[in-house]
């Protein structure tokens, strides 16, 4: 399904709003503000360096970062933030909204493949996938891919019953007990 573990797809998502934020945080210093978030945006002498996915999820969910309510996203504040992240994982509408400003950091086939299994991969049906519920929705894809091969070489491959295909007299096969000993009564 997904190229990686789940603790690196989201871990990726974690370090892009944590290099964000620095990068904010040493242009404003102690004032990582919406308006500062807004102009960091769109000054274009900062704005190639600047990731504008992350900044633009900063911006939109500014006031459910900024628990205080002081108008400022403090360091404590992304901390909290990116830890609640990655113990209680990420909303469908995050994932999108990431998506959607290709501020996910990975690529569109896997963000696709994880939002469209959204409900398969929260377990617990929170409401949030996080990066174990990915690793084990992984997981458990690859274990059902391997038995769909395995089952479908096992019914395409009866050599293992009949013996083999080239039919030479040194083939085994399960039944090959039975027509030894018959040989050796003629």
């Amino acid at each position: 399904m997904t190229s990686s573990g789940g603790n690196s797809l989201l871990a990726g998502i974690y370090s892009g709003l944590t290099n964000t934020y620095s990068y904010l945080a040493a242009k404003y210093p102690n004032q990582v503000t919406l308006e500062n978030i807004n102009a960091a945006r769109t000054d274009t002498t900062s704005a190639n360096l600047v990731n504008q996915s992350f900044a633009s999820y900063l911006q939109t969910n500014f006031t459910n970062i900024d628990k205080d309510g002081d108008g400022i996203i403090s360091a404590e504040e992304m901390t909290n933030l990116t830890n609640t992240l990655s113990t209680q994982g990420l909303t469908k509408e995050e994932l999108t909204q990431l998506y959607a400003t290709g501020g996910s950091g990975l690529s569109a086939s896997t963000i696709e493949n994880i939002l469209n299994n959204f409900d398969e991969m929260d377990t617990n049906h929170d409401g949030r996938i996080t990066s174990a519920e990915i690793s084990a929705y992984d997981l458990n894809c690859s274990r059902l891919k391997k038995e769909d091969e395995f089952n479908a070489r096992m019914a395409n491959n009866m050599s293992v019953f009949y013996g083999n295909d080239d039919a030479s007299s040194d083939s085994y096969s399960i039944l090959s007990y039975k027509y030894n000993s018959n040989k050796n009564i003629q």
